[in-house]
């Protein structure tokens, strides 16, 4: 058995030695950025967003940083993330899924102790009658489409779910919620329309707590905090506000090893398509990472990475597994195979990558693939 271990640790040293590529994820960071969001919506509590494996950087270490930091409320999207997540966190965090649940699934998420979020009449009566099957009253939280026209009780359900709720039941309503559409637009009109909308609801379903504020909406103001905030992107270092200076630290940096070195003469054609012709002779490197990766096709010919603070254009198509960039600005034999190029880091931010890419950060983060070494700090 102790043979076998010294083989499985010796096997990993060697893959992590011949890493293609690190991402590193500095919980650290993600726990002080937890703190300066705290801090901004104080005395309202702070949940944390963690779907979609907490925005790709592994949902159980997230969750476990920021629950030494006193986070208490977990919002997955889909039910099976929280059955794998359930486990790793302590019987005094809540976690609640934001899709509500899908039939056949009800029993088991009320015996696990997770809450959802019920979007439509239909949700409310699948999970009243869970409640009746187990004889007991269930948790749930409401949630009302305030005009984004995605998830949420519509205007026309409202009438017919305050008429249950007065006619009592065993579903106990934690709190009710609405999302943003715009909060990143700190200036935006739909902000306000939103704003009003849901003090209508309020008043419709008196005696209720709510929760209103993502990311974008905690820098909104107190109107929006509610008494539960339900930051996402911001925890992760991305921008919450579109067009200012990102007030959050970034917790993701991202290298990637060069495959191959080469000098073309000019008339060279590049990558798939020959969409791309050297003007001149250009020496190239190929990097170890693609659009499989999370590095969108769309980086083509727009984007770029950098070694120690100089740009490194990124010539022709992004392949699935590899990108080919101009180093010809380096002086020769800077980079050879096996040396590393910042892809995310101090000189290029999730917002820069995407912003080239002609996408948003969070499809960026998301998508980064597990080919990469992980790195936890």
């Amino acid at each position: 058995m102790d043979g076998d271990l010294l083989v499985s640790h010796a096997h990993t040293a060697a893959i992590m030695r011949g890493a293609t590529g690190y991402l590193k994820i500095d919980l650290t960071a993600l726990g002080r950025n937890y703190r300066k969001l705290l801090s901004m919506l104080a005395p309202v509590r702070a949940g944390a967003v963690v779907k979609a494996d907490a925005y790709g950087l592994g949902a159980e270490r997230v969750a476990k940083t920021l629950y030494g930091q006193g986070c208490r409320h977990f919002f997955v999207a889909q039910f099976v993330e929280a059955v794998r997540l359930r486990p790793a966190l302590a019987q005094d965090a809540q976690i609640f899924v934001l899709n509500g649940l899908q039939p056949g699934s009800e029993i088991a998420c009320a015996e696990m102790g997770v809450v959802p979020v019920l979007n439509s009449l239909a949700q409310w009566r699948q999970w009243s009658a869970a409640a009746g099957a187990l004889k007991r009253c269930l948790p749930a939280v409401l949630q009302f489409d305030t005009g984004m026209s995605r998830l949420g009780f519509p205007p026309e359900e409202r009438a017919e779910l305050a008429a249950a709720l007065r006619d009592g039941g065993n579903v106990e309503i934690l709190f009710i919620m609405s999302h943003l559409a715009s909060a990143d637009e700190g200036d935006g009109k739909q902000n306000g329309e939103q704003l009003a909308e849901m003090a209508g609801i309020a008043e419709e379903f008196p005696g209720l707590d709510i929760s209103f504020a993502n990311s974008g909406g905690v820098f909104l103001g107190g109107a929006y905090h509610g008494v539960l905030a339900r930051p996402g992107i911001a925890l992760y270092g991305g921008a919450p506000n579109a067009g200012e200076k990102n007030p959050m630290e970034p917790v993701v940096s991202l290298n990637v090893a060069v495959v191959q070195t080469r000098t073309v003469p000019s008339g060279t054609k590049v990558s798939y398509g020959g969409a791309y012709v050297a003007q001149r002779e250009m020496r190239l490197a190929t990097i170890a990472a693609g659009y499989a990766d999370g590095l969108p096709r769309s980086l083509g010919d727009r984007g770029a990475v950098f070694y120690r603070g100089v740009r490194l254009p990124i010539v022709g198509r992004v392949s699935m597994d590899s990108i080919t960039i101009d180093i010809s600005v380096l002086p020769e034999n800077t980079l050879t195979l096996g040396s590393l190029v910042e892809v995310l880091g101090p000189h290029q931010t999730l917002e820069d990558i995407a912003r080239d890419a002609d996408t948003i950060s969070y499809e960026i983060l998301t998508g980064l693939g597990d080919r990469y070494h992980r790195q936890y700090r």
